[in-house]
């Protein structure tokens, strides 16, 4: 990983990487996971899709030390946020055309599937925590999801915590930064979860 320095007010924040480029595995597996859950859960907006996206590889690291999606995770005021699909799903996606349509409605934000779902990209764990996640917060506000996010000892809460950001962030002074979330809190009370995450990671770098 990158390790750079940013500077917000006057506080220095470093290991952070301001581009990730995603493969195309992986955007066929969350182009995929978006076609699941959009179908799973109706009315499904774009802020709780973007929580759900980052709360399967918190669970996914959780259970085995393996993530889900592998992806980079930003800390912003509203949690953990992978830049680059929050980016495709602001406006009309181009990478996630064939995937998902995004709609304006009702003030809002709502994805909706546009092809059926395809699980080639997905191990029986895949299929089981995504099945489970989405009977299990489907009914569940993309607000509390957030809150769900921020909770002590999350991920988030420790990366912003440690890095100087957490106050400015929940004051509103900021609201997001560079700084990558370490996933590596989920396993780090866990050696043999803990060995599998970091062999992981080094072999996807």
């Amino acid at each position: 990983m990158t390790t750079s320095i940013y500077n917000f007010n006057k506080i220095a924040v470093r290991n952070s990487q301001p581009y990730f480029q995603l493969s195309n595995e992986q955007l066929d597996k969350i182009g995929n996971t978006m076609i699941f859950l959009s179908k799973a859960i109706p009315n499904l907006s774009k802020t709780k899709l973007l929580k759900l996206l980052y709360i399967l590889d918190e669970f996914s690291i959780s259970k085995s030390g393996i993530p889900f999606f592998n992806l980079q995770y930003k800390v912003w005021k509203l949690g953990p946020v992978t830049e680059e699909v929050f980016v495709e799903l602001s406006d009309k996606p181009v990478r996630f055309e064939k995937y998902v349509d995004v709609i304006l409605e009702n003030g809002g934000t709502y994805i909706y599937p546009k092809s059926d779902f395809c699980d080639d990209e997905f191990s029986d764990n895949d299929l089981e925590l995504l099945y489970d996640l989405s009977i299990r917060f489907k009914d569940t506000p993309a607000k509390e999801l957030i809150e769900y996010t921020h909770r002590p000892n999350s991920p988030w809460r420790n990366t912003a915590e440690e890095s100087g950001v957490y106050e400015l962030l929940e004051k509103g002074e900021i609201t997001n930064t560079e700084i990558i979330v370490n996933m590596g809190y989920l396993v780090s009370h866990d050696e043999r979860k803990k060995n599998i995450f970091e062999h992981y990671i080094e072999e996807k770098q």
